[in-house]
């Protein structure tokens, strides 16, 4: 009786790889409102909390977090309005395109509310369909 394992292939056993539709998406639920930690959610509602959990972390700022994980968002706000109505699309491309089930980020609207706060709108395109975000930035001008 041997103890070493045996080999399937050249480099190792076999592993199946799944597609990223083929992941599973169930996840705590997060409740904002009381900073608490609800049940579970999956599909669509995890994607949506997925991308604004990906919006409300400043990227490169917490070590628990790989540094392809968060948004740049300290890059563009404290800028003039109209250089960051023109960094936020690429900013929050780069923060979203970066988890495999978003495919794409379109429809950007960027309205300015005030002097210091911008109502920025977008559609994500996930594996599960299409989720609208609508977020208020402070800009900090």
């Amino acid at each position: 009786m041997a103890l070493i394992p045996k080999q399937d292939g050249v480099l190792g056993p076999t592993v199946d790889v799944l597609a990223a539709s083929g992941q599973a998406t169930k996840t705590y639920k997060m409740d904002l409102s009381t900073g608490r930690v609800t049940g579970y959610v999956d599909g669509t509602d995890a994607m949506r909390q997925a991308i604004l959990k990906i919006l409300l972390t400043e990227r490169f700022t917490y070590l628990i977090y790989s540094w392809n994980y968060g948004i740049e968002l300290n890059a563009v706000v404290g800028k003039s309005y109209p250089v960051f109505a023109s960094e936020i699309k690429r900013v929050i491309q780069e923060a979203l395109l970066a988890d495999s089930r978003i495919t794409d980020v379109t429809d950007f609207q960027v309205e300015q509310i005030d002097k210091r706060t911008a109502r920025v709108y977008f559609v994500a395109e996930t594996i599960f369909g299409e989720i609208p975000v609508e977020r208020t930035v402070t800009t900090n001008v």
